[in-house]
C-alpha cells in the first residue's frame, strides 16, 4: 500500500472507515469478526482508521482501540468530537471548549491510548466560533493529547478561519461519483492551503458497488431506509450511474467498487478515501482499487459521461441535513 499526506500526516492511500462496524447499517457487527477485519486491514497495509465518539455511541471507539492496541505505533487513529449526550443518546451539537476536552478524555480511554493522531470536529457548531474550537485543539496538541487537527463537513469560510488559528491537516466530507459538490470550492481551497481530503462514503453508502437495486429493502435500523437517495424511485433513476460503472470496470477488469474508488484516488494526491466494510473480502476488493490507473484521456471520458447523468434524491434525511452548518 502506497502512502499519501494529509497535511504533514502520512497515511496509507486508502483508509478504513469503521463506523459501519458498530452502527447505521442494521445490527452491529460481531466484535470478534470486526476485529478480524481490522487485523486484515493492518496486514494489507492500511494505516488510517476512522472512528468517532458518536459511533455507537462510544462502542466503535472501544472496538477500534482494542483491535489496534497491538499495532498502536504503526497506525493512525482518527476520531471526532462535536456532540453532547444524555446517557448514550445524542442531544445535539456542542463544540464548547469544556465539551471538547471531555470528549477527548473519553476517546483516549476508549481507544486505549494516550494520544489521538487526528482529531476532527465532527460537525460545525454554529453556537461556537470556529476560532475557539481551533484554539482548544491547539492547546490539546501542545499538551500532547492530540497530534493533528481536522474538520468534517465544513465550508470554505470555516476552513480558512480555523486554519488561521491551528493548521488543519484534513477535511473529511462525503465525496464520490454520485456526490461531487466538493469539486466546486472545497477541493481548490484544500490544494491552496495544503490540507488533505478524506472522503467518506466513497462508494455511495454501498450503492456504487452494484449490489443494490431498486428492489433492495433496508431494515428500519439501517439509516439508508430514511435517506431520499435510497428510495425506490431514486434508485431506479440512479441505476444509470451503476451501469456506467459496470462498463468502465469491465474495461479495467475490475469491480464497480474498485472503479469508483480508483476514480476518487485520481482526483488529487491529497485525497485518502475511507471506505467501510464488515467483510474481509470487500476489504481486499476495496484496497485493490489502488492498483487501477487511468490516463488523462480516460478521466476526461468519465467526466463527459458524468455530465449527462442527473443524480436523483438528497444524500441525507432532513434531520441529518440540519446538522451540516457550513
Amino acid at each position: 500500500m502506497r502512502t499519501r499526506n494529509l497535511g504533514q500526516l502520512q497515511v496509507s492511500e486508502i483508509g478504513l472507515g469503521c463506523m459501519g462496524m458498530s452502527m447505521a447499517y442494521g445490527e452491529a457487527g460481531d466484535p470478534k469478526e470486526m476485529t478480524k477485519v481490522i487485523y486484515k486491514a493492518v496486514e494489507q497495509g492500511v494505516t488510517l482508521f476512522d472512528t468517532a465518539e458518536v459511533y455507537g455511541p462510544f462502542t466503535n471507539e472501544e472496538l477500534v482501540g482494542k483491535a489496534l492496541a497491538p499495532f498502536r505505533k504503526k497506525v493512525v487513529i482518527a476520531t471526532k468530537f462535536g456532540f453532547k449526550f444524555e446517557g448514550d443518546r445524542v442531544a445535539g451539537l456542542c463544540s464548547r471548549p469544556e465539551n471538547i476536552r471531555k470528549a477527548v478524555e473519553g476517546s483516549l480511554k476508549r481507544l486505549e491510548t494516550d494520544y489521538i493522531d487526528l482529531l476532527y470536529q465532527h460537525r460545525v457548531d454554529p453556537e461556537v466560533p470556529i476560532e475557539e474550537v481551533a484554539g482548544t485543539v491547539k492547546e490539546l496538541i501542545a499538551e500532547g493529547k492530540v497530534l493533528y487537527f481536522g474538520l468534517s463537513e465544513a465550508g470554505v469560510e470555516v476552513i480558512r478561519r480555523a486554519n488561521a488559528v491551528q493548521p488543519v491537516s484534513a477535511l473529511q466530507s462525503e465525496y464520490s461519483l454520485w456526490w461531487r459538490e466538493p469539486e466546486a470550492e472545497i477541493l481548490p481551497l484544500l490544494k491552496e492551503l495544503g490540507i488533505g481530503f478524506v472522503p467518506f462514503s466513497p462508494l455511495g453508502k454501498g450503492f456504487l458497488t452494484g449490489t443494490i437495486d431498486p428492489e433492495t429493502l433496508f431494515p428500519a435500523n439501517d439509516f439508508r431506509s430514511t435517506v431520499p437517495r435510497f428510495q425506490k424511485e431514486a434508485m431506479e433513476a440512479n441505476q444509470v450511474l451503476v451501469e456506467l460503472l459496470r462498463r468502465l470496470a469491465s474495461q479495467k477488469e475490475a469491480t464497480p467498487a474498485q472503479l469508483a474508488l480508483a476514480w476518487v484516488l485520481h482526483q488529487g494526491e491529497n485525497i485518502v478515501p475511507i471506505p467501510g466494510t464488515r467483510h474481509i473480502g470487500r476489504l481486499t476488493e476495496n484496497n485493490g482499487a489502488a492498483d487501477i490507473h487511468f490516463s488523462s484521456e480516460e478521466l476526461e471520458r468519465i467526466r463527459e459521461a458524468l455530465q449527462s447523468i442527473q443524480i436523483v434524491g438528497h444524500r441525507y434525511n432532513e434531520a441529518s441535513q440540519k446538522m451540516i452548518n457550513r
